[in-house]
């Protein structure tokens, strides 16, 4: 709903306190005078810098910078049947004032005789306890497709600037969640540089906008699947859910994947690399970031990044180590004053409610740690389960390493039966660096089935039953992986003789 529509039906259900929040003030501002031209009712505005004015864009009476004389003034309208919208720029800077706060609620209150409709117009919502019931929150909606379109148009007048079929869509696509402001200067960019609209611009933009807020970051790298090796079941389940035909059903939306697996067997190489096989970008949230030391905060800045993610979409959010971000929400709060446990029902909302195309995958070493309501189903559309590669996989990786590395393929190797795809690269790294064969380079990796033997058959047997195998299709069996295989992985663990 646009927000002439949605402000129509409230001034005619006599609301007479709105909060609207927007960042484009004098967009906003055009369509309260377009709906009350539409209407014949009056209109007046009131800044700081220009004071009240009356009418579209006329100046008829001023009242100053004074925000107490602005309110007061409106008494003028009493006993008028005729509606009047006076919006408040930015007045959010003015209601700490007892006073001021006092004479808008009495004006609030009066305008269900006098058809006053008081509407603070701010980008922030701040309403003072005093105010809490007398307002309602309005969001100034961004610019839909079409809306995108006709500035796209508007910029784009010489032949062969605007692209058209699916290379429009796609430009379409990417300026979603800009304000009409930062979609014209995006359009104006790539006609400048590239000689028409490309979506490479409108993302330059948008990643500017990401670093600004200090949550995400737009993932910069060339990574693909071609790189990763193994994980062949969950290449094919996670592109196959994405890069199906787009659905107007927001119930046939892909929601993401949830990987648990032990630590460098592939998680965030996988999230990566995803982006770039399917077409979209990759936003990276730094959960530390959300954490605030004043009350509110954090529930705050999740609120704000999980936003600007539904600004972004069609996009891949990656979330790395969720666990360590929600692990105080399985003791009660009892370690940060609930603050993990708030943050978990906000995101745990989200995921549910949210109907954007962003696709998250979220990341985790240590069940434990996970809260259970975040694992049931429909919080994700799969929980996967990253073991060590089996023998195919490894083989595949050491050849990818060893050529990255430029080292002896006919060299031996080393015995890396409990070893991850990170552990292998590390002995191919060590090798190089160290100009050693692979088999004494070795001699300097301690595989993580090792140095932490019983989380990882802690984890192994969790997940037995309960995730979907990464590897191959189907329910994640610990079974599949032999005993002696296990047993030499405690093995390692002990300390050596010598």
């Amino acid at each position: 709903m646009r927000l002439t529509e949605r402000l129509e039906e409230l001034v005619k259900a006599c609301f007479t306190g709105l909060w609207l929040e927007s960042h484009e003030h004098d967009d906003a501002i055009v369509e309260i005078h377009q709906l009350c031209r539409k209407n014949d009712w009056r209109s007046a505005v009131w800044d700081i810098d220009q004071g009240l004015q009356f009418g579209d864009g006329a100046a008829i009476e001023e009242t100053g910078a004074d925000p107490l004389a602005a309110i007061r003034t409106t008494r003028a309208f009493a006993g008028d049947e005729t509606p009047t919208i006076v919006v408040l720029v930015n007045f959010h800077h003015f209601v700490a004032s007892a006073e001021v706060v006092q004479a808008l609620a009495r004006q609030v209150i009066d305008g269900k005789a006098n058809r006053t409709i008081f509407v603070i117009l701010s980008p922030v919502v701040r309403i003072p306890r005093e105010l809490e019931k007398l307002f309602l929150v309005v969001e100034h909606p961004l610019p839909d497709r079409d809306q995108l379109l006709e500035i796209a148009q508007g910029i784009a007048t010489e032949a062969g600037e605007l692209p058209e079929g699916d290379q429009l869509a796609a430009v379409l696509d990417s300026a979603v969640g800009l304000t009409r402001i930062e979609a014209e200067n995006a359009y104006g960019l790539s006609v400048v540089r590239h000689g028409r609209i490309e979506t490479r611009a409108i993302w330059e933009l948008k990643a500017n906008a990401l670093k600004n807020s200090g949550f995400l970051r737009l993932h910069h790298g060339g990574e693909n699947f071609s790189a990763l090796g193994g994980l062949d079941n969950l290449k094919a389940f996670s592109k196959r859910s994405l890069l199906q035909p787009r659905s107007n059903n927001p119930l046939k939306q892909p929601r993401g994947i949830l990987l648990l697996g032990l630590p460098g067997s592939g998680k965030s190489a996988f999230a990566r690399a995803l982006g770039n096989e399917t077409g979209r970008p990759t936003l990276e949230l730094d959960v530390g970031s959300l954490m605030g030391g004043i009350v509110g905060e954090t529930e705050k800045n999740v609120r704000h990044a999980l936003r600007l993610a539904d600004s972004m979409s069609p996009c891949i959010l990656f979330i790395d180590e969720l666990e360590k971000a929600l692990s105080g929400a399985t003791s009660n709060g009892v370690n940060d004053s609930g603050v993990s446990s708030r943050l978990m029902g906000t995101l745990l909302g989200w995921l549910n409610d949210h109907t954007s195309q962003v696709y998250v995958v979220a990341t985790a070493n240590d069940v434990s740690r996970l809260p259970p309501e975040l694992t049931r189903a429909e919080r994700f559309d799969a929980v996967v389960f990253l073991d060590t590669p089996g023998r195919e996989q490894k083989d595949l990786i050491w050849q990818q390493y060893i050529a990255t590395f430029d080292l002896d393929s006919e060299g031996e190797r080393p015995d890396d039966e409990s070893w991850t795809g990170a552990e292998i690269r590390s002995c191919c790294r060590l090798a190089a660096l160290l100009d050693l064969p692979l088999k004494q380079a070795a001699v300097n990796v301690v595989p993580i089935a090792a140095t932490a033997a019983e989380s990882v058959e802690r984890l192994r047997a969790w997940a037995s039953g309960r995730c979907l195998d990464a590897e191959n299709p189907g329910i994640y069996s610990v079974n599949s992986i032999p005993k002696t295989n296990r047993r030499r992985n405690v093995t390692r663990s002990k300390p050596s003789a010598n």
